[in-house]
């Protein structure tokens, strides 16, 4: 693939991805600019359905939306809030946890540097990316599934684990779409470019794509 070809792709998804709903952290990000609630949204989100994070964040953020008012809450409380989220009991604990640390080292204030949000216990580089790009809008590239396998199967990179992928769009990819790829790709994969049977019969970007790994396909 040239270096044209991803400028061709990017603009062909920001046009198709307005037809479905954006990833809940986007929403929230969009909706609170604030760095704690992108945080929070995110840790949720690991694993979890997108209705199904939407619907628990909601809940909980009616009870809390700062780390002062988070750790009044008890472990039951926030429990039952974010419940059915997929490992909820681990993540009320890390909900707290993560609170609790941004009180005593940053002073109730989410850190907007990669490597300070990477010491909160429970926080990876997925999180870690998303909180720098969705909350403090700073230049970082968020790897999750999604993005990692239609990087790969458009041939864009070669890749075996998500944090490879990030490296290695952080050496080919424009630096001005590293916010909104994110976005772009996890809405196109949980509609339209699937883990299994994409619809490719459907895809705008099909002649820019390798198709590598696709077995089978609409």
């Amino acid at each position: 693939m040239n270096d044209q070809a991803i400028h061709s792709i990017i603009r062909i998804l920001k046009r198709e991805i307005r037809k479905w709903r954006v990833p809940i952290v986007g929403v929230v990000a969009r909706r609170s600019n604030d760095p704690y609630q992108v945080l929070i949204s995110c840790l949720l989100s690991l694993r979890t359905q997108d209705n199904t994070t939407a619907q628990a964040t909601e809940r909980l953020f009616r009870l809390a939306r700062t780390p002062l008012e988070m750790i009044r809450l008890s472990p039951q409380t926030i429990r039952k809030a974010i419940y059915p989220v997929g490992f909820y009991r681990t993540k009320a604990r890390t909900v707290l946890s993560v609170s609790r640390d941004l009180i005593r080292r940053f002073k109730a204030r989410v850190p907007d540097d990669l490597e300070e949000l990477l010491t909160l216990k429970g926080v990876g580089r997925k999180t870690a990316n998303l909180v720098v790009t969705l909350g403090f809008r700073k230049h970082g590239i968020c790897v999750d599934t999604h993005v990692h396998r239609i990087s790969n199967r458009l041939g864009y990179v070669k890749t075996k684990t998500p944090e490879e992928t990030e490296m290695a769009l952080r050496e080919k990819l424009p630096k001005r779409y590293w916010i909104i790829l994110n976005d772009l790709l996890v809405t196109y994969g949980q509609n339209l470019c699937k883990p299994i049977s994409p619809y490719c019969s459907r895809c705008p970007i099909a002649t820019y794509c390798d198709r590598v790994g696709v077995e089978r396909s609409r």
